[in-house]
């Protein structure tokens, strides 16, 4: 027993108070979360981790999941091969696998509490837009809809790849548009300082397929700082999802405030496809929380959209029905719904939804400012 106490590595076991302190810490205080680690430790240690791994055209992070289960099984193999062979030690073997299982899982909370995990109590992207979320009407929400519809139609108009079925088709390959996102993200750091720096270029999922069966368009995933994408989804969801997980990969998590980043990001850039999808991602937001209000406006605004527009949308339900409710998909959704529940995100996957608040609590200030 004096030797399993000595072991040095034993050391990591006390990264599970300390992570579980600083989590504390910055639920009782955003102030602690936002100006001393969000601006100040995590703003460059992500871009550290950043410009390395974007040294890889491939995901690192999609290469260590491949890879992650052989190790597993191989470390599994030698423990019990070592359980078998050493019978006079075995019980003391045993406890020593336990803790190295327990210092793994140690290190592993504390690496994701300290790159990102502590961003969830940040303070919302509200307080540096200056936008303030209060109680919306239908008519407004009607307004919002209508507006989105319009800039959507003529967005839509202005495509010029499209393919064989008239349905939206990206003009240039994954990498390229991956430019096209941090250039958006860079100049959306103009009116918001607080996404200046350096971003890791979006990667493509390879196995792109099996996020679909997921139900995932794309995954931050921090120990790396990379910004995957599924890009077996319709062409015009890509963009927004670069620039959503890109949000991320600047610390801010709430997946509500993500997909106003984006928003925010595509439609404030000289890219036309970027303008396009961003704009599609707010209007179908939008869209579905009228839909749930009042049926009756919604499909008449739905009855102004162009045929290019019903088109890529019908396309796009087309490719998710296939994956709508399988085993893959429901279980993926649960963990979603429980890790977002886990990170102060109350409502899960429903915060999703959430986005519209901001949209219309920035529409209400342009429909102040015109009067």
């Amino acid at each position: 027993m004096r030797e399993i106490l000595r072991l040095k590595r034993n050391y990591f076991l006390l990264l599970f108070p300390l992570s579980l302190l600083l989590i504390y810490i910055a639920r009782k205080s955003s102030f602690f979360a936002e100006q001393v680690y969000a601006l100040r430790i995590y703003k460059w240690l992500s871009q550290l981790i950043s410009l390395i791994t974007g040294l890889l055209p491939i995901s690192l992070a999609e290469l260590f999941i491949l890879i992650l289960p052989i190790i597993l099984v191989i470390l599994l193999v030698k423990f019990i091969i070592r359980l078998k062979k050493d019978k006079t030690n075995r019980k003391i073997n045993a406890i020593k696998g336990v803790i190295n299982i327990l210092c793994a899982l140690g290190l592993t909370l504390f690496l994701y509490t300290l790159l990102g995990g502590l961003n969830y109590y940040r303070y919302p992207f509200s307080h540096y837009s200056k936008l303030k979320i209060e109680k919306y009407s239908v008519e407004e929400l009607y307004g919002l809809t209508k507006q989105l519809a319009e800039q959507a139609n003529e967005l839509r108009g202005q495509v010029l790849c499209v393919d064989d079925n008239d349905v939206f088709d990206l003009s240039m390959n994954y990498y390229k548009l991956a430019k096209e996102a941090n250039k958006a993200m860079k100049g959306l750091s103009k009116e918001f300082p607080v996404f200046e720096g350096f971003y890791g270029r979006p990667k493509p999922v390879i196995l792109s397929s099996l996020m679909s069966y997921g139900e995932i368009t794309g995954i931050f995933v921090p120990f790396t700082m990379e910004a995957n994408v599924n890009v077996n989804i319709t062409d015009y969801a890509i963009p927004y999802t670069m620039l959503h997980e890109m949000a991320h990969q600047r610390g801010f998590m709430r997946e509500d405030e993500a997909n106003y980043i984006a928003y925010l990001a595509g439609v404030s850039s000289d890219n036309n496809e970027l303008m396009y999808s961003s704009t599609m991602l707010a209007l179908i937001s939008s869209g579905n929380a009228l839909y749930s209000q009042d049926t009756g406006l919604y499909f008449e605004i739905r009855s102004m959209y162009s045929d290019g527009l019903v088109k890529d949308i019908r396309a796009n339900t087309d490719y998710w029905v296939k994956y709508e409710d399988t085993v893959i998909s429901t279980v993926s959704n649960r963990l979603n719904d429980t890790y977002l529940k886990a990170n102060a995100q109350e409502d899960g996957v429903k915060s999703y939804g959430r986005m519209v608040d901001l949209l219309l609590a920035k529409y209400r200030v342009e429909m102040l400012e015109q009067q």
